[in-house]
């Protein structure tokens, strides 16, 4: 049977109040005392009922993490920053996987809510409608989001500078000297992937009538990034670059590539976004945008656990990260189709 304050007390000799403020170090509680109790808890192996706590409280020390797709590794390494962040306050976190489904994302919101947590992180499968930001700014618990809508600002956000990786992908390829590159990405109505599409045109405008700019929309994962290469490279043979809107799209484009008999970086060159740990081990390397996982998923908690420890509303806070082109080998010159690669031709 599960230990009980009452069982504590009776074993220290004090009542059960004692037992409560010496468990929580609360102030009036004579030294002895507190030592009496904390040696009879755990002669007797308690452990606090957290449930009971927080329904006392009005706080369960946890909070809500809801990312779009697990099979991302960009997700892995945000988890990590906001679970070490929840975990050096004290707090649990619970991992909940939307499977890039809209209405899986809100079931799991509202399972979260009636959990009591104290705070949901989220990185929304798509951009929210106005009634589902009804819905979430009348939950009562601060909500920080790492794919913030597309309009409005009523939640906190946490993110990398979008749009300023999608115009250095775009500027990069053009500066290799590719006048016809395409653009793979997710959903339309996706405030990151948006951003970034939007960098990567301006960079695209800015270089005039010479550049030709294709952008492809599919789903925002490996089987999207190999399905929209596929598209793109049998209905747009000139494209000789390729900017993938994260790193999973850019894995599946080149398998999409190498399927069609085309070389990387010789046939095609290919920028990814998000530098997950896999993009500097696959072959050739991904040249990729980073941007700092570990520290948006660690500043999202911390923005979570200033608003859960404020008195009514707080105003929102909206964290913009800086991201940085990291070049490796899968994007060259641009090369006739056809033409014998640099070692062949050597031979």
């Amino acid at each position: 049977m599960a230990i009980t304050l009452s069982d504590v007390a009776r074993a220290a000799g004090v009542n059960i109040s004692t037992v409560s403020r010496a468990l929580r170090g609360a102030y009036g509680v004579h030294r002895r005392t507190r030592q009496k109790v904390m040696e009879a808890a755990e002669r007797l192996h308690y452990r606090p009922n957290r449930v009971a706590r927080g329904l006392a409280t009005g706080r369960s020390h946890t909070l809500g993490l809801i990312i779009s797709d697990i099979r991302n590794p960009y997700f892995a390494e945000v988890a990590r920053g906001a679970e070490d962040a929840a975990r050096r306050a004290g707090y649990d976190l619970v991992l909940c996987n939307a499977d890039l489904d809209p209405l899986k994302q809100m079931r799991y919101v509202r399972s979260l809510l009636e959990k009591r947590v104290d705070g949901l992180l989220m990185n929304s499968v798509a951009d929210l409608n106005r009634q589902q930001q009804q819905e979430l700014a009348a939950c009562g618990a601060p909500i920080v989001l790492l794919n913030p809508p597309g309009t409005g600002q009523t939640f906190s956000t946490v993110t990398g500078d979008n749009f300023e990786g999608g115009r250095l992908a775009g500027a990069y390829l053009l500066g290799l000297g590719h006048r016809h590159i395409a653009h793979v990405t997710g959903p339309r109505r996706h405030g990151n992937l948006a951003a970034r599409a939007r960098g990567f045109l301006r960079a695209m405008q800015a270089a005039g009538a010479r550049a030709k700019a294709v952008v492809i929309h599919g789903a925002q994962s490996y089987q999207g990034g190999y399905e929209m290469t596929r598209k793109l490279l049998a209905e747009h043979p000139k494209v000789t670059a390729i900017f993938a809107g994260n790193d999973a799209m850019a894995f599946g484009a080149i398998r999409a590539a190498l399927e069609a008999g085309l070389a990387v970086p010789e046939d095609l060159s290919l920028v990814g976004f998000d530098n997950v740990e896999l993009s500097a081990i696959i072959r050739p390397p991904l040249t990729t945008i980073h941007q700092p996982k570990y520290e948006m998923g660690q500043a999202a908690v911390e923005i979570l656990l200033r608003a859960a420890g404020r008195q009514g509303a707080a105003l929102p806070e909206h964290l913009v990260l800086g991201v940085e082109l990291v070049e490796r080998q899968s994007c060259g010159a641009p090369r006739p189709r056809g033409a014998p690669s640099a070692s062949v031709a050597a031979g």
